[in-house]
């Protein structure tokens, strides 16, 4: 029998986080708490954020049945085997179900906010196809930029401030921030990632997949949608302060020599081949990063290979995609021999995953550096900085160009360029900085951040377990809750309150239920329906959408590239978006089907 303290714990959590355990058809049966860093006290007697208790609860249990419901309905391992084009789906399908799942936890979360807050998504991932992808693949499910949780006053106001800012550029950011501090309202921005390593999920991957949330008391300073790839250094602060004392300016350009240099001076006596460097590997990166992995190779560093056992934890790291969980495991440690080990991060992310390790690195006393990049794999890192550097609407941008490319590129290739950059600026992205840091993305340079990983398998660099099966219908997750005041490891046991089949509706977006052949015609509507329809919509094909005004959507499925969604199930969403609009007109007004 649970002792009293163990029952009251407990109760409280599923107390505070029951619009979502609600919503889900869970019960909570346990909860275990564990502090990894900062000062630990009694559960429920303080804070370790910028939001209050209960909502610290609400955004750890988002994470914890993100991670839940996606491993166990998300195809989990499906696409293993399978050729380019059915990986795909199955990554489609993953996507979908996480984004799901945690739009609808930050729409239940969302009713527990103060009356003039709200939750926006500034950073998401899903815009491109990522290395090794193809641009026929098109972009994934995802919660993207300009998407609003809060009450509903709230969430109308701020969503028509966001359709002015994307529509009217003499409104932009400044009007949008003005507006906002007028209005008394308070915007917590996000970078999210539903479910990072979409890749090693589909193919069923033992280690790597987890959603990560990064919540911000600010929205950041992002106009627009917007994915790209970003250059990162993350090293511990010991490693700059010695840099500094020998004058060495340490940024992502800083030559690795001199980067060396500095770590010897943090690290006297340290072996370099006890220095480790975690980096994405892979022949689609070649091109781009191939001349660092020389680099680190030359000077006697380890890079760390794919499948090398990362002492501390006893489980193989991956090198094939997963930018940000490494981020926790940087800094230094003495083996049984009593020699230094240092492991960091060099390379490039994903711009949500290397914003988020940039917004994680303070707390963890680090030091993160970034340079924007393109999103082509053409040149290699060393030219990729300048080129986002250069003024597009220059007379001599063709010129420019082509001295930094080493040759001189057709019109074709000068035109994407300009538009690659330009996509930037417009965005609000410092593209055109030679240093980027986090708090470059902040319109005020002192903020606060509370970053959440859901751990769908086991997370090398932590430790962590990854979702686990305790006895039928009861599975525990895990999940990271950090914050500069505090970091905490919390496990949750649920049991499934319906069926495993019936949990599986639960958890699944109604489109996608719709699409593999639940009968829409003949299930119960409610009005709210047509909500999270419109949401789906958002999150299953954004590229497809044409906002008209601040009430009407208009699909354009000529957009809807195949490998998305397939002929088949476009023709087969078109009659369920017309079915809906013919039977339910008042509730689908705001719907508009265009060829």
């Amino acid at each position: 029998m649970k002792s009293r303290e163990k029952r009251d714990l407990i109760s409280q959590w599923a107390f505070d986080s029951r619009p979502i355990l609600g919503r889900f058809h869970l019960w909570l049966e346990d909860v275990d708490v564990k502090w990894v860093r900062g000062t630990p006290f009694e559960e429920f007697h303080g804070e370790i954020s910028f939001v209050d208790g209960r909502m610290e609860r609400l955004f750890a249990m988002t994470g914890a049945v993100t991670a839940l419901g996606t491993q166990l309905f998300g195809r989990f391992g499906e696409g293993a085997g399978l050729d380019k084009s059915g990986l795909n789906q199955v990554k489609k399908d993953a996507d979908a179900i996480s984004a799901y799942i945690m739009s609808e936890s930050l729409w239940y979360l969302s009713r527990q906010l103060p009356e003039n807050h709200a939750i926006m998504v500034s950073l998401g991932e899903g815009l491109m196809p990522k290395g090794g992808e193809t641009p026929e693949m098109g972009s994934n499910p995802q919660l993207g930029f300009g998407r609003v949780y809060a009450r509903p006053e709230v969430a109308k106001w701020l969503d028509k401030r966001v359709q002015k800012m994307l529509n009217d550029s003499a409104y932009g950011w400044k009007g949008f921030y003005r507006d906002l501090r007028n209005a008394g309202i308070t915007v917590w921005g996000t970078a999210i990632d539903t479910l990072e390593n979409t890749s090693r999920f589909a193919k069923g991957k033992k280690t790597g997949p987890m959603s990560v949330l990064h919540i911000f008391d600010q929205p950041l300073h992002v106009t627009r949608p917007y994915e790209g790839y970003v250059g990162n250094l993350i090293l511990p602060e010991a490693v700059v302060r010695a840099a500094g004392d020998r004058s060495i300016l340490i940024n992502f350009r800083t030559p690795r020599k001199l980067v060396l240099e500095a770590i010897e001076a943090a690290y006297p006596g340290i072996k370099r081949e006890n220095i480790h460097v975690w980096t994405l590997q892979g022949k689609s990166r070649e091109l781009r990063i191939g001349k660092l992995w020389k680099t680190w190779h030359d000077l006697g560093v380890h890079l760390t290979e794919d499948g090398w056992i990362l002492p501390t934890t006893g489980i193989p790291v991956f090198t094939d995609s997963g930018t940000y969980a490494p981020t926790y495991h940087i800094g230094s440690w003495k083996d049984d021999a009593g020699q230094t080990h240092l492991f960091f991060v060099d390379g490039y992310a994903a711009s949500a995953e290397a914003m988020q390790a940039a917004s994680l690195a303070p707390m963890l006393g680090l030091e993160a550096f970034l340079a924007v990049f393109t999103s082509k794999f053409k040149l290699p890192y060393d030219r990729e900085w300048y080129i986002m550097g250069l003024d597009p609407e220059g007379r001599d941008f063709a010129e420019k160009l082509a001295e930094i490319m080493g040759s001189q590129p057709d019109n074709e290739t000068v035109e994407l360029y300009r538009e690659i950059i330009r996509n930037g600026i417009e965005a609000g992205i410092p593209v055109q900085n030679p240093n980027v840091s986090a708090d470059d993305f902040f319109p005020e340079k002192n903020w606060e951040v509370m970053a959440i990983s859901g751990y769908m398998c086991p997370d090398p660099y932590s430790g962590a377990s990854g979702v686990e099966k305790i006895a039928d219908g009861i599975y525990q997750a895990t999940v990271r809750q950090a914050t500069p005041l505090g970091d905490k490891q919390i496990t949750f046991t649920f049991r499934l309150m319906e069926t495993m089949e019936q949990s599986r509706l639960v958890f699944s977006p109604l489109l996608n239920r719709f699409l593999y052949g639940e009968d829409y015609e003949h299930r119960p509507v409610k009005i709210s329906d047509s909500g999270r329809i419109r949401n789906e919509l958002q999150t299953l094909c954004s590229e497809a959408l044409e906002f008209l005004g601040e009430e009407r959507i208009r699909v354009h499925f000529s957009r809807i590239l195949p490998d998305v969604i397939s002929l088949e199930q476009q023709a087969k969403l078109k009659d369920i978006l017309r079915w809906y609009k013919a039977h339910h007109p008042l509730w689908f007004g705001w719907l508009e089907l265009a060829d």
